[in-house]
């Protein structure tokens, strides 16, 4: 199996070298979508009321016990879905040993640690912080620009002085062990981005409360080695996490430039409320994006949740996994893959 490493190494190659030509790869998906097949779009009568059969559940992109058992920790106590999904990413945000989020994240190729982040509640509000430095947890900026004022993104020096005049205190973000790396790269490193150098990753987190309120939350700290300034898919609205509580939740993973071009997270969701599946709306959004692009070294996955509680995930190179908590239980499975 491909692991997390390897995929994150696989998903920035095609983004970064867009001049290169890939011969397009033979697929072995063998989950063909028949349009015919797929159910009607759902009606207001159809749409379902209260929390799902399955009861509260988390669910998130990657191997996360740790940070599903915090948000888990929240619905347990009859909390919402907003402060479980808060809650969730927060483990990550702060984990030295997570170079692909918050706290010891990789750095541009500058040397300065930036993070995005994005939260979406069940009435449509959501929040966004891009290209922060220096707070170490962006998602819970993020909320306090949801709830605290008129806007929904931030960005640069504009949301540290936020985040600073809301009380968040400013800290050193770059660790010894990133700084190491990077100081390696640059003795190679050219300005224009390298194959198999930039590895980045997001956290995304989607959670239904004992209310059937969905929420979710996205946060990052980029692609590593970045031209300064760059900003992916994850605190984007609709591209890195998309919520309406009347469908179901998506998140995506992956090369951001590729799922921003796409609308990923909003796709999926529109696609479950034209009455697919979790699974065949993951599966289909990833489509799109292999039928736009030369996807051998490419690499986007999606995860989804629907108001039953019905989950999906699809990625277009194996090694995608996600780790879905309910019912007092904790699992981490690998997502299907459009290649094998």
């Amino acid at each position: 199996m491909v692991n997390r490493r390897r995929f994150l190494t696989l998903g920035s190659l095609a983004g970064l070298l867009p001049s290169l030509s890939f011969s397009r790869s033979r697929s072995t998906f063998t989950g063909n979508i028949d349009p015919l097949s797929v159910p009607r779009a759902l009606s207001q009568n159809s749409l379902p009321i209260g929390p799902p059969p399955s009861g509260p559940l988390v669910i998130s992109t990657w191997k996360q016990p740790k940070a599903n058992a915090a948000a888990q920790a929240v619905l347990d106590k009859g909390g919402s879905a907003l402060d479980a999904v808060e809650a969730g990413v927060r483990i990550p945000e702060a984990d030295p040993d997570d170079m692909s989020v918050g706290y010891g994240g990789r750095p541009d190729r500058d040397g300065h640690v930036t993070l995005d982040a994005c939260i979406m509640d069940e009435k449509g509000n959501a929040g966004s912080v891009t290209f922060l430095e220096h707070i170490m947890h962006p998602i819970s900026v993020a909320r306090a620009v949801m709830e605290k004022t008129p806007h929904v993104m931030l960005s640069g020096e504009g949301a540290l002085q936020f985040a600073l005049a809301q009380g968040f205190k400013k800290e050193k973000m770059l660790t010894a062990k990133a700084e190491k790396e990077w100081k390696e790269w640059l003795k190679t490193a050219k300005y224009k981005p390298i194959a198999n150098i930039e590895r980045h990753d997001t956290i995304g987190m989607l959670a239904i409360d004992a209310k059937g309120n969905i929420s979710g939350a996205c946060t990052t700290s980029g692609l590593a080695y970045k031209m300064r300034g760059r900003v992916g898919d994850s605190p984007i609205i609709g591209a890195g996490l998309f919520v309406d509580n009347e469908i179901g939740g998506a998140c995506a993973t992956g090369l951001g430039e590729l799922v921003m071009r796409t609308c990923g997270s909003f796709l999926v969701v529109e696609l479950m409320r034209q009455g697919r599946t979790p699974q065949q709306a993951c599966e289909e959004a990833a489509l799109r994006i292999v039928n736009k692009q030369e996807f051998k070294d490419i690499q986007v996955g999606f995860l989804a949740v629907n108001k039953q509680g019905e989950h999906g995930a699809f990625s277009i190179q194996p090694g995608f996994n996600i780790t879905l908590s309910k019912n007092n239980k904790t699992e981490v499975t690998d997502a299907k893959s459009y290649l094998k």
